[in-house]
């Protein structure tokens, strides 16, 4: 019998090892897929990057019965997968996905958004300044020595982004298709908490809390492991 599929998507600054490393054990139960986001090492760089236009790309690795997680970017990108592959997937896993617009009107969220949204307009030219104050915002470390190599290509990318603050993913479509979803925020700013919130309450998704790893819920490795893999068996 085959193992479910989960196809990992990562969001932005590194690419799918460096987002997903510590779900490898998962690999003993399921079937892990992980690719690659368009202008992440090791592939070279792009000058512009657009959810929904990765969301069609990212149509050519969802098959019948995937499941599809989702974190940060990856996340908004998979808000729109997920309505245009609906017919394809077995569920939805969302992490702290930056679609601040879905919960405009929280004080928290949309001081992010504005934050952001400056940052892209008017913040440093040079990619490792312009990189050290976005980990700063959605509150990830900040590695105390020189940014790599391939950390530097991924504030590059980052830098040419559409705002995920501007995405406006359809939601009552979303929360009509018949599989089940689930959203995993880190307890660590409430921007994000109100989104999370909007997504649990519109889609009628289950909710998981995962604190004491910011941002990067995933990097938790086993916390985090164990919640997707019993949401995935059940929903397999």
């Amino acid at each position: 019998m085959r193992r479910p599929k989960i196809l990992f998507v990562h969001g932005s600054v590194v690419n799918g090892d460096a987002t997903w490393g510590a779900q490898g054990p998962l690999a003993d139960r399921f079937e892990l897929v992980i690719p690659n986001r368009r202008g992440f090492p090791p592939g070279p760089d792009v000058g512009h990057v657009d959810f929904e236009d990765e969301a069609v790309w990212l149509g050519e690795l969802v098959e019948p019965g995937t499941h599809l997680v989702g974190h940060s970017y990856g996340g908004v990108i998979s808000l729109f997968a997920a309505v245009r592959y609906a017919d394809r997937l077995r569920s939805l896993t969302l992490v702290e996905p930056p679609a601040f617009g879905i919960a405009r009107g929280n004080a928290a969220a949309d001081e992010f958004a504005a934050n952001a949204a400056e940052l892209w307009e008017h913040g440093p030219s040079d990619p490792a300044e312009f990189l050290r104050s976005f980990l700063a915002a959605v509150g990830s470390s900040i590695p105390p020595d020189s940014f790599t190599p391939a950390l530097l290509q991924g504030a590059r990318t980052l830098m040419v982004e559409r705002g995920p603050w501007t995405a406006e993913p359809p939601l009552d479509e979303l929360a009509a298709t018949p599989f089940p979803k689930l959203v995993v925020s880190g307890a660590h700013h409430p921007g994000f908490d109100a989104v999370c919130d909007v997504l649990e309450a519109k889609l009628g998704a289950e909710r998981a809390v995962l604190p004491g790893a910011g941002h990067s819920v995933p990097r938790l490795g086993q916390p985090f492991n164990d919640v997707l893999a019993d949401f995935v068996t059940r929903s397999s």
